[in-house]
């Protein structure tokens, strides 16, 4: 195992340093990976130019008949091929093994989103004391610039350009990208600026949204706070933090925008991954159109 082990190392260290993937992609390689050296080492592969095609394609069934999701075999063929590409591009092995086989068709599930009059509901906070205040801004910024959520409790001050209203990010990939803060989000969030000093238990704290800790909030910490907000209101209790990112995503096409802006804005790398949302642009349209067409039914 030890072999594996310091290739896979050295691997990691090569998408982590060459590639600049992020922590949380190369913890799922390593595991992904684990995976398969064990397979490979119970079939008594003893080195990676052993390996045939014949053999990765054993792994994945493998994998199915262990009722793997579809999704789970697609990502750790993913990693395999990742991997393989890197051993022919060392020069550990002459040929990529992994190169023809192709990837399982995995179904794409339409993004989950909240109608514009939840929305409204949902955002319709009481401005009592200071948290309720950081909730407001909160969510205003995320619905109103489709972040991630990761991305949401990871801002600091020096992400928000108050002075021309807009966030700087940097995200999958370390890539940075500029998006626009509509005039709601900036309202509430300078408001939420000028309480937020009474949050904090540490003036070096540069955490833009702070717990009750006077700490940065967390993901966890959003997710309760949506959570009960969500049933507070009797809204969709299964709607998550990444809903609110599609709802954003889906009202702005709704409304006329370019996809390409959307894509811009999202962050994503490929229009492909945008397109989704005309998908559901028009199971919303299908909806209305049977809910209220006099004549759509007998």
């Amino acid at each position: 195992m030890l072999v594996y082990e310091d290739c896979l190392n050295d691997f990691l260290d090569y998408c982590s340093i060459d590639k600049g993937l992020s922590s949380k992609t190369i913890m799922s390689y390593r595991n992904d990976l684990t995976i398969y050296f064990k397979y490979l080492i119970d079939k008594n592969i003893a080195d990676f130019k052993y390996v045939k095609t014949s053999l990765i394609e054993d792994y994945l069934k493998y994998l199915s008949l262990k009722d793997d999701k579809v999704t789970t075999i697609a990502h750790s063929l993913t990693c395999i091929k990742a991997f393989h590409a890197y051993l022919k591009r060392e020069g550990i092995t002459k040929d990529d093994c992994s190169l023809m086989i192709r990837r399982p068709k995995t179904k794409k599930s339409i993004p989950k989103v909240l109608s514009e009059e939840d929305i409204n509901n949902l955002l319709d906070i009481p401005l009592i004391n200071a948290f309720d205040y950081r909730t407001k801004a909160m969510l205003e910024v995320m619905y109103g610039t489709g972040l991630r959520v990761s991305e949401l409790v990871n801002l600091t001050l020096n992400n928000i350009d108050f002075t021309n209203s807009i966030i700087r990010i940097v995200g999958k990939g370390n890539k940075e990208r500029i998006i626009p803060i509509g005039e709601y989000s900036m309202f509430y969030l300078k408001k939420y600026m000028e309480v937020r000093s009474s949050l904090l238990k540490s003036y070096t704290e540069e955490a833009l949204f702070l717990n009750n800790h006077g700490k940065g909030i967390t993901r966890q910490g959003f997710f309760k706070i949506l959570k009960k907000l969500l049933n507070d209101k009797g809204l969709d209790s299964k709607a998550s933090p990444h809903t609110l990112r599609h709802s954003f995503a889906t009202h702005l096409l709704n409304r006329g925008a370019d996809l390409r802006s959307i894509q811009e804005m999202l962050g994503h790398e490929n229009l492909a991954t945008t397109k989704i949302y005309t998908h559901v642009s028009d199971e919303m349209i299908k909806k209305e159109y049977n809910e209220f067409h006099p004549r759509d039914k007998k």
